[in-house]
């Protein structure tokens, strides 16, 4: 079963948290498992890490003090 990156921005929105790519990776892990793959609307079979990274690449994540977080605006609605 391959979870939406969508998933994983809802889910750091709705934590409220900041996040480094570390702690978003052990967070993933916490919440969906550490064997979970994710996909994106252009992309597919990626691991928690490799999705950070994907998603830092394409801008999604806002920088914080402490790392970063993500906002509503930041997922894509097609």
């Amino acid at each position: 079963m391959s979870i939406h990156g969508h998933d994983v921005l809802n889910m750091m929105i709705e934590s409220g948290e900041q996040y480094t790519e570390r702690s978003l990776v052990e967070a993933i892990h916490a919440r969906f498992g550490e064997t979970a793959r994710f996909h994106t609307c252009s992309a597919a079979d990626m691991t928690a890490v490799e999705l950070v990274a994907f998603l830092a690449a394409r801008g999604k994540f806002i920088p914080a003090t402490d790392g970063f977080s993500t906002h509503e605006s930041k997922i894509c609605r097609h």
